[in-house]
């Protein structure tokens, strides 16, 4: 399935997608010089390897933006590995998958999606707030990680 504007599309996809792959390995770029040291940390629960449920937003056939969920619990997804290209932020893009994503996951019956993401990541954490996610307790891995905010949004 996909949503076309008139310059950009909005595809649902897999984590075999070799443009969604290419955004993945630009955002752990960006994570690695942002995060530091603490980045090994984080990598270990941001692998790509069979994700059914990814959003990949195309502005003239180039790959700009991603996101994906994996199931949380029976009522919640996980927002994870969410990009977009630094030249396209403030664009709309963050926006649109998001929305895919959320959209996506009422389709499936999931209630619920939380998210976990660096306080450093303020053009994240800006996005996060404006699509009405809240911020939560730590979860998970994320529980006493000072580096880690978490956010939770529901009825998706």
């Amino acid at each position: 399935m996909s949503t076309t504007t008139e310059r950009t599309t909005v595809l649902r996809t897999t984590s075999d997608d070799t443009r969604f792959r290419y955004l993945v390995a630009k955002l752990d770029q960006d994570l690695a010089l942002r995060n530091g040291d603490s980045n090994a940390f984080f990598a270990q629960f941001n692998g790509v390897d069979r994700i059914h449920h990814v959003v990949v937003v195309l502005r003239e056939g180039e790959p700009v933006g991603c996101g994906a969920f994996k199931p949380f619990d029976p009522d919640t997804v996980e927002l994870k590995r969410m990009y977009t290209a630094p030249e396209h932020r403030q664009t709309g893009i963050g926006s649109m998958v998001v929305n895919e994503l959320e959209q996506w996951a009422g389709e499936l019956g999931y209630t619920r999606c939380v998210l976990e993401t660096g306080k450093k990541m303020t053009e994240a954490i800006a996005l996060y707030t404006k699509r009405g996610f809240t911020s939560i307790a730590n979860y998970g891995p994320y529980v006493g990680v000072v580096e880690s905010i978490c956010f939770e949004k529901r009825r998706v």
